[in-house]
């Protein structure tokens, strides 16, 4: 007569948890959930930032992967689309990468 194989949760000792919740103990609540990241006023930041930001989504001056700001600026400018000279003094004047690297400079080509 052929025995009948164990089953894999035979090989595991049963362990219930106490389902009941004692008196004055709570769940803590939640975390508050983290804003949307498509809403245009997320992250307001500084109106320099803003200004950089609206110059790498306009594809009049071309494509912005790859390159820093300041160099499609430059490639923008080299190909008489007339860039805002204002966009050129922000890059020149601020040495941090938030401003001088595009808004997909984090993601691969």
């Amino acid at each position: 007569m052929k025995t009948k194989p164990g089953l894999i949760t035979d090989s595991f000792k049963v362990v219930k948890k106490d389902r009941r919740v004692r008196k004055g103990e709570r769940k803590p609540s939640p975390p508050p959930p983290p804003p949307p990241l498509d809403e245009p006023d997320a992250d307001p930041g500084p109106e320099e930032l803003q200004k950089l930001r609206q110059f790498d989504l306009d594809w009049r001056f071309g494509p912005c992967s790859g390159i820093s700001r300041l160099q499609r600026w430059e490639r923008a400018r080299l190909h008489g689309l007339n860039p805002s000279e204002e966009i050129k003094e922000l890059l020149q004047t601020h040495t941090d990468p938030e401003y001088n690297n595009s808004l997909w400079s984090d993601y691969p080509l």
